[in-house]
């Protein structure tokens, strides 16, 4: 095999060697590169690409070429102290039959942007600037592979002071590219207000608010937003006969719909302007206790302890009527209320919205990008409050109405239990709900009187009670897996670490933050990630107590605006600012942010050797 790869590489230096004097791999290609803004403004970064335009015919090889032989296209920029060139991208590569090879050769061809972001440190002064780089690269056509060549690259950055604004360039180029991992160009991700900057170059201003509605769709997936689900369903079955008709049950959902978005709307400015409502008192083991008793008084109503509705005297002042229930304002506030449900689980999101609303200084368009993300959160509620009003209709009396009603008081202890041990005994939060899977099984399925000697339905419960101890004992069993091994933060050890040129990851978080659980027991746990953060320092940061003078000193040290916030740390002690992960993110992706700082730390390492 060695004496084949020799003779292959014999043959392609050969005709090589014999064009060298006419022809070489530069003049087979025009570079061009490519920026995404006018300007960068200090503290922020900016998508760039080195453009590659090929020659008809010829082609250059991968970045990772399939013959051993062959000179990989790489991409090298010169970072400086306070201009730093991140998260190198390569096009996907084609797969082509050379006539010189026998086995297919992965290539690019015709026009292939080669990504990469640049970011500007926030103290660096306002004007033009230049880095350097170089592109490696050996072209081929049918016949002939030139001599590899490097081609210097001047990359011209042009930054100004933080805070103001940037024109978009190159939209059309920039959107959807397609890198080398198979992924689309992800302007969503949580790395702060870059990328929602991004969003907004690269998709223009009606699609990247179709993406800020996306993401508060997303917000669905959060474990807090369960009590809403139960609460909407109560508050809309629980109307009048005459009242639900389907057009008058989409306006009470779209005016209940509307109490939710007016509430993200307001306290998003008003998080604009204090900068750290999300990340403290929507967050704060009090409001997590008071969520957790006011949805433990729901879950007692499921059980027929009492039958919930609002007081007739509030409803009566806010509607200025004398109906119990279906006054509009009636319905608007209780979507203000009920919206606070999902406030822990979303303050981690929200803070990339931050960061650019502040970034733009206008509250009139901080206000229109909230009111989105909100409605894409309430979306689901509108056409669940609509379809509910509906249940009026349905059948009251029945043995499964009862059992289904306890279904939902069983879901709603679990979460009560859930917020209140998150308040004042958090280390016990995922026990708290491993008990209710199991406790809920057996009296759901085994206990519960409804529906007795009736077969089928006796079936269902004794079904439905075994895949809940099921689930439990799953559960249990995810509690017993390894994670990611951490050390407490202390200046000292930060210190140390930085002199000895180790990479450090920080993780800051609280106690009682939802988020940093499920990277505790789903990201952490990931084989993957626990292997390849092994020579990283891993410090845990406590932020339990967010207003402490520690914590707020570690907090402006490292712009953390809340938790969870994930911090990567190069050798040389600066941060590899695309690579922070703010809240919750999947071990997939989670592994993108550790490769940049392994990428980057090889680099610095390289050079310190």
């Amino acid at each position: 095999m060695k004496q084949i790869s020799l003779l292959l590489s014999l043959m392609l230096l050969l005709p090589a060697a014999l064009h060298a004097q006419n022809a070489s791999s530069k003049d087979k290609l025009d570079i061009e590169i490519k920026q995404s803004q006018n300007v960068i403004p200090a503290g922020t970064s900016a998508k760039h690409a080195v453009l590659l335009n090929l020659e008809d015919t010829w082609h250059v090889n991968s970045d990772q070429p399939s013959q051993d032989f062959l000179i990989g296209t790489k991409l090298t920029i010169n970072s400086t102290e306070k201009l730093t060139a991140t998260g190198i991208q390569y096009p996907p590569s084609k797969e082509y039959n050379f006539e010189f090879s026998e086995e297919p050769v992965d290539v690019f061809e015709g026009e292939s942007p080669i990504l990469f972001t640049i970011y500007a440190s926030e103290d660096l002064e306002p004007g033009s600037y230049e880095l350097t780089g170089s592109l490696l690269v050996q072209a081929c056509d049918n016949e002939v592979c030139l001599a590899p060549t490097t081609i210097d690259l001047s990359i011209p950055v042009d930054v100004t002071a933080e805070g103001t604004g940037f024109q978009p360039l190159n939209a059309d180029f920039f959107d959807g590219i397609e890198t080398s991992d198979g992924s689309i160009t992800d302007a969503l991700s949580a790395r702060g207000g870059g990328e929602i900057a991004a969003l907004f170059d690269t998709m223009g201003l009606f699609w990247a608010f179709a993406g800020i509605f996306l993401i508060g769709l997303a917000l669905n997936l959060t474990p807090c937003v369960y009590p809403m689900l139960s609460v909407t369903v109560s508050l809309f079955g629980s109307r009048e006969e005459e009242e639900s008709k389907l057009g008058s049950s989409f306006f009470m959902a779209f005016v209940y719909v509307m109490g939710i978005v007016f509430m993200y709307s307001v306290l998003g400015v008003a998080a604009a302007f204090t900068g750290a409502l999300f990340g403290s008192w929507l967050q704060s083991p009090v409001v997590l206790a008071g969520i957790g008793v006011l949805i433990f008084a729901l879950a007692l109503s499921m059980f027929g302890l009492y039958e919930l509705q609002p007081p007739s005297s509030w409803m009566q002042s806010l509607s200025g009527t004398q109906r119990k229930t279906g006054g509009v304002l009636g319905h608007f506030f209780s979507g203000l209320v009920v919206g606070v449900f999902a406030a822990p689980c979303i303050g981690p999101p929200i803070i990339a919205l931050l960061a650019f609303v502040g970034s733009q200084g206008d509250p009139l368009f901080g206000f229109a990008l909230f009111f989105v993300m909100a409605f894409g959160l309430g979306f689901p509620y509108l056409i669940l409050g609509t379809f509910s009003g509906l249940l009026s209709k349905m059948p009251k009396s029945g043995t499964w109405m009862v059992w289904v009603k306890k279904v939902f008081g069983v879901v709603l202890v679990g979460v009560a239990g859930f917020y209140l041990s998150l308040a004042f005994f958090p280390g016990y939060s995922f026990h708290t709900i491993i008990a209710t899977v199991i406790a809920g099984g057996i009296y759901l399925g085994f206990l519960e009187s409804s529906g007795k000697g009736v077969k089928t339905f006796t079936r269902i419960k004794w079904g439905v009670g075994a895949a809940l101890l099921l689930v439990g004992a799953m559960l249990i069993m995810n509690l017993q897996k390894e994670g990611v091994e951490w050390e407490p933060y202390s200046d000292e050890a930060y210190s140390e670490a930085i002199e000895n040129n180790q990479p450090v990851m920080l993780d800051f978080y609280a106690d009682w933050c939802i988020p940093c659980l499920e990277l505790e027991r789903s990201t952490y746990t990931d084989a993957e990630v626990i292997e390849s953060t092994r020579e990283f320092k891993r410090f845990k940061v406590d932020m339990t107590n967010y207003e402490s003078d520690d914590s707020r000193e570690l907090r402006d040290r490292f712009d953390v605006a809340g938790v969870p916030t994930i911090v990567f740390i190069r050798p040389d002690g600066r941060e590899v600012k695309d690579a922070r992960v703010v809240g919750y993110l999947r071990a997939e992706l989670f592994m993108e942010r550790v490769q940049m700082l392994l990428e980057q730390s090889e680099d610095e390492m390289a050079l310190i050797e």
